[in-house]
């Protein structure tokens, strides 16, 4: 009876196999993806992963600079209250509003792109540029400003990441131009 059994399941696990390869004919071969059928007949593929990090990827937090004025640090809030999972295409605008509700500035700025922001804020709000080239490192409430002439995004430093209309812990991935903010007075 024993012996049955152990002929009947191995007759099962050696069909199951069978059954498993001919499913998988006539997919593509690959060394960096894995190609697969779901129950739909339709092919669909995976990456393979090949590392795994056991480090988990931190950033720092960001610092508080007593010099900045407190408002860019609300501004800050607000814009995280107001943020989206995902971009909505309007950074500036978010900025721009969470800006003049938390007072950092008094009207509305009237740069409609989000590369010509720096200049702007310098030139008509009291902004500094700051010395930071690590986003990273860009105190708590800084406006960084990335891009080039064509297309640019601008965010708010929060203290865990960073925020427009849309809320992220990683930074953007367009070239940083510069980080400014407004000191106390």
């Amino acid at each position: 009876m024993r012996r049955t059994v152990f002929l009947f399941s191995f007759a099962i696990c050696g069909l199951a196999f069978c059954l498993a390869e001919s499913r998988a004919d006539g997919l593509a071969a690959s060394q960096s993806r894995f190609y697969y059928k779901d129950s739909g007949g339709n092919v669909g593929s995976a990456r393979i992963v090949r590392r795994y990090y056991w480090k988990p990827i931190v950033h720092p937090f960001a610092t508080i600079d007593s010099r900045i004025d407190p408002t860019l640090r609300r501004a800050a809030t607000i814009a995280e209250e107001r943020a989206h999972a995902h971009s909505n295409a309007r950074c500036w605008h978010y900025v721009k509003e969470a800006l003049v509700a938390a007072h950092a500035i008094n009207s509305y700025p009237k740069t409609a792109y989000a590369a010509e922001a720096g200049d702007e804020l310098v030139r008509d709000y009291g902004f500094k540029r700051l010395s930071v080239r690590d986003p990273y490192k860009a105190p708590l409430g800084a406006v960084l400003v990335y891009g080039n002439k064509a297309r640019g995004h601008v965010e708010i430093r929060t203290r865990d990441g960073f925020v427009s209309d849309y809320h992220s812990k990683n930074r953007c991935f367009y070239p940083l131009r510069a980080v400014y903010a407004k000191f106390s007075s």
